[in-house]
């Protein structure tokens, strides 16, 4: 488990001005590939693994594999608006619909270190955290659903997925799992 720094890519080569994680010096072996994906511009949990059954298992969406992420919004969403987050939402991915599964929402208090570089911040306007817990992964789901709830995320960091929590890993910094706590 990776805990995937700002400004980096969930793959081992650069790509335009992003950092691959070859970038990051992780010392791993070369077969080793990401579970999933966060956007460069995303932080947080990221599984690497050499075991394509495990990978295979982990993106299956009949899995349902619970995502959880901490999400750094820019206004104050009404309980309206966090109701609208719960419940299935279409949204528009690569010019298809999409029709989400809803997810778990409520409001937090984290303590998460500043990002390098910071986050914007308008003194005429609040954020807001989040603790969003949903099963799929698509292309930018988190933001684009706090968009449509006209609160457009700042911040996203993924803190678990499936049985795996990051915790006080820092940036840049991997632990090795125990594959004894994934179900068979």
């Amino acid at each position: 488990m990776l805990h995937k720094p700002y400004g980096v890519l969930s793959q081992f080569t650069d790509e335009g001005r992003w950092r691959g994680l070859a970038s990051l010096r992780l010392g791993l072996p070369s077969d080793m590939y990401p579970v999933g994906r966060l956007d460069a511009d995303s932080e947080g949990l990221l599984l690497l693994t050499n075991d394509n059954r495990l990978k295979t298992r982990l993106l299956d969406p009949n899995e349902r594999h619970v995502r959880t992420y901490h999400v750094q919004v820019e206004g104050n969403p009404n309980e309206m608006q966090l109701a609208q987050l719960s419940r299935p939402m279409a949204l528009n991915l690569k010019g298809r619909a999409f029709q989400t599964g809803g997810c778990s929402v409520r409001r937090i208090h984290p303590t998460w270190p500043a990002r390098v570089p910071p986050v914007r911040e308008r003194k005429t306007v609040p954020d807001t955290w989040l603790e969003l817990s949903l099963t799929e992964g698509k292309n930018r789901q988190v933001r684009r659903m706090t968009a449509a709830i006209q609160c457009p995320t700042l911040r996203l960091i993924r803190v678990h997925m499936g049985p795996w929590a990051l915790g006080d890993l820092a940036p840049g910094d991997l632990r090795e799992l125990d594959l004894g706590t994934f179900p068979a």
